[in-house]
């Protein structure tokens, strides 16, 4: 389709499309996170490629992005990036996995858990990354499904510290593989795209590795992660038989 041919909008029609409202769309604007609109007399039409810009910015904003760097990485995209482009942009920026979390109300809380939680039990859960306070006096569930089972590790009476030094472990090892694995495939897959130039023909391939790479990844992890537990357990047992006092033969 040329560029002719394709759909405009006025500053309303784009502002719905992007679920947005018109102001925010102007205060972008003014920011020069948007491209100029073409002018039909007094009117500014807006595009598929102002569509793409402001889908994109809300992903950056959905992931955290202040504005400041919302605005240093659209700086680093081409003026005359595409629809397609953009596009790419976003799909790079898509979450591995759907997003499950949950706000909740204190009464909601109890509600799921099957009883009214007290203090203790709330910040138990805080440990062990089920809960997460969101000011007031309301909570988000991190994953809604793990609720139960963290009910019944703290049922269990296992030591709070003990919780938040394990959260701090998986926290501090995922962080460091996630950065491993971004420079990875940033090295091999990114860097070649952007030095020939963002070649079109290329970019589709580019989408479709990271769509793949995603669920493979996700997968490896959890089933390395298995493997090592597995591994460490034998370890110990092996280890601790090796080191067991020998048993005395009667003769």
């Amino acid at each position: 389709m040329t560029q002719a041919a394709e759909a405009e909008y006025t500053v309303d029609e784009l502002a719905a499309r992007a679920g947005v409202t018109v102001r925010t769309v102007r205060f972008y604007a003014g920011r020069s996170l948007l491209p100029p609109p073409r002018l039909r007399g007094r009117v500014g039409l807006y595009g598929a490629v102002h569509l793409a810009r402001l889908e994109l910015i809300r992903e950056l904003q959905a992931l955290g992005f202040t504005l400041a760097a919302v605005e240093r990485h659209l700086q680093r995209i081409p003026e005359d990036a595409s629809v397609e482009e953009l596009a790419l942009q976003r799909a790079l920026l898509t979450p591995w996995v759907a997003e499950i979390r949950e706000e909740v109300e204190p009464h909601e809380l109890s509600r799921r858990a099957g009883r009214q939680l007290d203090e203790r039990t709330i910040e138990q859960l805080i440990s062990l990354g089920v809960l997460e306070r969101t000011g007031g006096t309301g909570f988000a569930l991190l994953n809604p499904t793990l609720l139960t089972n963290g009910l019944e590790i703290i049922d269990l009476g296992m030591p709070p510290e003990m919780l938040a030094a394990a959260k701090k472990i998986v926290e501090r090892h995922v962080v460091a593989m996630a950065a491993e694995l971004q420079e990875l495939f940033a090295d091999n897959v990114l860097r070649p795209y952007v030095e020939q130039g963002r070649p079109a023909e290329e970019r589709e391939r580019v989408r479709q590795i990271m769509d793949k790479l995603k669920p493979v990844t996700i997968q490896a992890l959890v089933s390395g992660f298995e493997r090592a537990v597995n591994h460490t357990l034998r370890r110990k047992v092996s280890g601790a038989d090796s080191s067991a006092a020998p048993v005395e033969r009667r003769t």
